[in-house]
């Protein structure tokens, strides 16, 4: 009992005792905005200690280094070529997800729409960073339409919108028509 008290504030103990005050509440208040940690103090922290990586020994940078690789979201793993050889593989998957669409299994065809767009996107990523400046605005666009419609197709299936369902296949079937022809 006694170090419960002990480890009890005074805002505590006047809190049981019905004996607190406005003043101490702001206190409290302002004591909380103080020890309190945002986004921002959080990210500035991690690139703080993540900057001094370089500067430690090649086994020290290997551990860490694949830590840091899971906050990757931008870089792919994977080289022009690898992203050429696998896009018509992934986006004929993605093609694939017709069946389950006409078979109505709608949870089935989202998880195979969510596996395969998953990798076309990084396909399509990594060719349009390999491609010259000025080919790459047309190509974005693309890959931003692609990528909508097939949001769209998800929440379609999800809702269970027929109409709606074949309209974005449609349209994604198109899309990567246009995508692929350019790449």
């Amino acid at each position: 009992m006694v170090a419960l008290l002990w480890q009890m504030t005074t805002f505590d103990v006047l809190a049981l005792s019905g004996k607190y005050n406005e003043k101490r509440m702001k206190e409290t208040k302002l004591h909380c905005k103080r020890t309190h940690i945002t986004r921002r103090n959080a990210t500035s922290l991690f690139l703080f200690l993540s900057s001094s990586i370089p500067f430690q020994s090649q086994q020290a940078y290997a551990a860490e280094s694949s830590i840091l690789d899971m906050f990757r979201m931008t870089v792919p793993d994977q080289t022009v070529e690898e992203a050429e050889n696998g896009i018509r593989e992934h986006a004929m998957s993605l093609v694939q997800v017709k069946d389950l669409l006409e078979l109505e299994s709608w949870k089935e065809a989202q998880k195979e729409l969510r596996k395969s767009a998953s990798y076309l996107k990084q396909d399509i990523y990594t060719i349009i960073q390999g491609k010259p400046g000025m080919e790459r605005p047309q190509l974005r666009n693309l890959y931003s339409k692609l990528f909508n419609d097939v949001t769209g197709l998800d929440y379609a299936a999800r809702d269970k919108d027929v109409p709606r369902v074949w309209k974005l296949y449609k349209d994604i079937v198109v899309t990567l028509d246009d995508i692929l022809s350019k790449v």
